[in-house]
């Protein structure tokens, strides 16, 4: 029973679910057992009670034991092993004990009672014809004889004619004392009437016949009881002393079976607290006798039975865990394998769009400036085709805009410049740049800035919010309505920027794909004036820089609702009014230098700067864009410089020289390079950069800016 209760305990108990590792009671031994050599633990005998101890109540239970109520099991084995032993031991001894002393002090009392009734007698036997005589020193004689032969402390013998004859003391306390009392016979003697004396009762009136004697006096006896209670003492002591032997001695022995017990099972159970805490190298060391020479089918101890199942399971057990330990290690090594190949084609792919970006925009770049160039001197009937040929290049020069942009926030080359920004000034701003699309697609816009000031970087928050409003305005329905509004956040100190839009609105199954990169729902037949599929995706990297992410609420027919949190900020500072855009200031006498070894880039960048008024110098390498600076009577405006140069050379070389040679020119760096490395490399060196393709329009408002005298922004173009 215990045995199952422990196997039940090892099923049901713990993180481990062992199976059932438990035989019936009296098997062979497993060295012996044909099913010691099976790999499969035997099977539960049905035979054997059902273990309902160590079964927690929150577990399933089998449906052989689904009738059954957990047992409550209280104390230890080894307290309810010597109850099992000692009580019933003790309980045995004390009633032997107490019949045996009974009868003891029973028979002592017996003896004592017949001693002294039998000391009564002889006196009496003796005293007959004496007292019949009324021989008076007879019968004192013969009861100091009995005083002194017997153990009797007095001795009286009298009868019914006065006579009365005493021996030994007197007595006082009679409690002490035990009377035995005897009668005076006359013994048949012939003729004995003739010589008793008158008066003794014994007369002619008074002969009686044969066989109806009458006692003609008495004999009392008087034994003191001290020696009988000092036996009745000791006989009890005696079986005191016996008693407590007999529970001496079963306590040794139930204390040494239950220590013959309860160590297996601790061992055991210490065996199973260690495969349950994850130590499969633990193992029970109780063990059977090696059979005996010539025995067959002896039978087996159960706890020694149980623990060679233990120790099988256990063996069972380490070797699964090293299975899985090694399926794990193989698991873990094919997923960093596959991790790492992850991040190495990640790698290529960053390189390879920084490797075409550049190898695109050197093209792209020299084409736009040719565009441009040939544009004022184009026929009535080559103009569309050179407007749609400029049409084509902004929408590539947009693409890499927005791949350099990916790029650049995978780099982590931005940081934040947090400030108070006000978002009525934001939103004016985005309803300036967004105004005419939204006109254009009949779009009613609703801002409802409320007043509100966040705590963020306003050109990051400007691109986000500028992204949602542009797609809520291409998707939206004519007529419809794009709402772009500022609440309270959930959280307390939040602000929450929603741009909501009533179109068609956005499955569920498409609403976490958007965010990647070049997924486009509605543009299955990719038409780039619907964009390319990296809004979003870089406004999620914009999010996350911020330290916020994107939240979409959308459903079809239901429109849809993009917003994002900020933290609240109590003022902003006052923002000055966006000065206009220079437009046609002259450029007439600005000298300027370009280096770039593409003569086809050199060659239009001459022509269209040269359109523009300004006095371009061109050349190729390092060495002769810096014996130009360093020439004392050559002074330059502005310094045009692309990075990647021919062989060794490199653009940081040009601007690092301009900066001591010609301190008062502009030095910008022009550059097709959207690799991380790149941007976080001219970003430590505070180089100011443009990308490629460069708009003809932004390079004329930036040397239009340098010739009215105003600072040109720091930030990168």
């Amino acid at each position: 029973m215990v045995r199952d209760d422990l196997v039940d305990k090892m099923r049901h108990g713990g993180a481990l679910m062992f199976p059932a590792a438990h035989a019936a009671p009296g098997r062979a031994a497993p060295a012996a057992s044909s099913s010691a050599a099976s790999p499969d633990l035997p099977e539960e005998s049905s035979a054997q009670e059902p273990a309902s101890a160590f079964v927690p109540a929150a577990q399933t239970q089998d449906p052989a034991t689904a009738g059954h109520h957990a047992i409550v099991m209280t104390g230890s084995l080894r307290r309810d092993l010597r109850r099992l032993g000692v009580a019933p031991c003790a309980a045995a001894a004390l009633a032997l004990t107490a019949w045996f002393t009974h009868e003891r002090l029973d028979a002592l009392d017996r003896s004592f009672n017949a001693e002294g009734q039998a000391i009564a007698r002889q006196v009496a036997s003796m005293s007959d014809l004496s007292l019949y005589a009324g021989d008076l020193p007879a019968l004192q004689n013969l009861a100091n004889s009995a005083l002194r032969a017997s153990q009797v402390r007095r001795v009286e013998i009298s009868n019914n004619a006065g006579v009365f004859v005493s021996a030994g003391q007197a007595a006082d306390n009679l409690e002490q004392l035990r009377v035995f009392t005897a009668p005076v016979q006359l013994r048949d003697v012939s003729g004995a009437s003739t010589f008793a004396p008158p008066g003794n009762g014994a007369g002619a009136n008074s002969f009686t016949p044969a066989g109806a004697k009458a006692p003609i006096g008495l004999v009392q006896t008087f034994r003191d009881t001290a020696s009988l209670d000092r036996e009745r003492d000791r006989s009890l002591l005696a079986g005191i002393g016996i008693a407590l032997i007999a529970l001496l001695v079963a306590w040794a022995s139930v204390r040494h079976m239950a220590r013959t017990v309860s160590r297996p099972l601790r061992r055991i159970s210490q065996a199973v607290a260690a495969l349950e805490a994850g130590h499969f190298d633990a193992r029970c060391d109780v063990t059977a006798p090696p059979p005996k020479a010539g025995a067959e089918g002896g039978q087996v101890h159960e706890l020694a039975s149980l623990a060679h199942d233990i120790n099988r399971l256990a063996e069972r057990l380490a070797h699964n865990h090293q299975a899985s330990e090694q399926r794990v290690r193989e698991a873990t090594a094919v997923a960093l394998q596959r991790m790492a190949e992850a991040e190495q084609a990640a790698l290529s792919r960053a390189r390879f769009l920084a490797a075409a970006s550049h190898d695109l925009r050197q093209p792209l770049h020299a084409m736009g400036l040719f565009i441009d160039g040939l544009l004022p001197g184009a026929s009535d009937a080559q103009r569309p085709s050179v407007l749609r040929l400029q049409e084509s290049t902004q929408f590539m020069s947009v693409l890499l805009d927005d791949l350099l942009e990916v790029s650049r926030l995978d780099a982590q080359v931005l940081t934040p410049q947090l400030s108070a920004v006000s978002l009525d000034a934001l939103f004016e701003q985005l309803a300036a740049q967004h105004g005419a699309s939204a006109a254009q697609s009949q779009v009613r816009m609703v801002w409802r800035p409320a007043g509100r000031v966040v705590h963020t970087d306003p050109a990051l928050l400007l691109r986000i919010v500028s992204n949602l409003i542009g797609n809520a305005i291409r998707h939206a329905p004519p007529e419809g309505t794009v709402l772009v509004a500022a609440r309270r956040g959930a959280r307390p100190g939040t602000v929450r920027i929603e741009v909501r839009d009533n179109g068609i609105g956005i499955a569920p199954i498409h609403q976490q794909r958007i965010f990647e990169e070049f997924y486009q729902v509605a543009n299955t037949e990719r038409d780039r004036r619907q964009g390319f599929g990296l809004g979003l995706s870089i406004c999620a990297r914009a999010a996350a820089l911020l330290d916020t992410r994107i939240e979409l609420r959308s459903a079809l027919l239901e429109g849809s609702v993009f917003s994002v949190t900020l933290p609240h900020a109590r003022q902003a500072p006052a923002i000055r009014p966006p000065a206009p855009a220079p437009a046609g200031a002259p450029l007439n006498g600005l000298r300027c230098l370009v280096v770039d070894d593409d003569d086809a880039i050199l060659q239009a960048t001459h022509q269209m700067l040269y359109q523009w008024g300004c006095q371009p110098v061109c050349t190729e390498t390092v060495a002769d864009a810096i014996a130009l600076m360093a020439d004392p009577g050559t002074v330059f405006d502005v310094i045009l410089c692309d990075l990647q140069l021919a062989g060794a050379d490199d653009g940081l070389a040009v601007i690092e020289s301009a900066r001591s040679l010609q301190p008062a020119a502009l030095a910008v760096l022009i550059s097709g390079a959207t690799g991380p490395e790149s941007l976080k490399q001219l970003r430590e060196h505070g180089v100011r950069l443009l990308t490629k393709p460069v708009a003809p329009a932004k390079l004329r408002a930036l040397l239009t800016t340098l010739r009215q005298g105003t600072p040109p922004a720091p930030a990168h173009a």
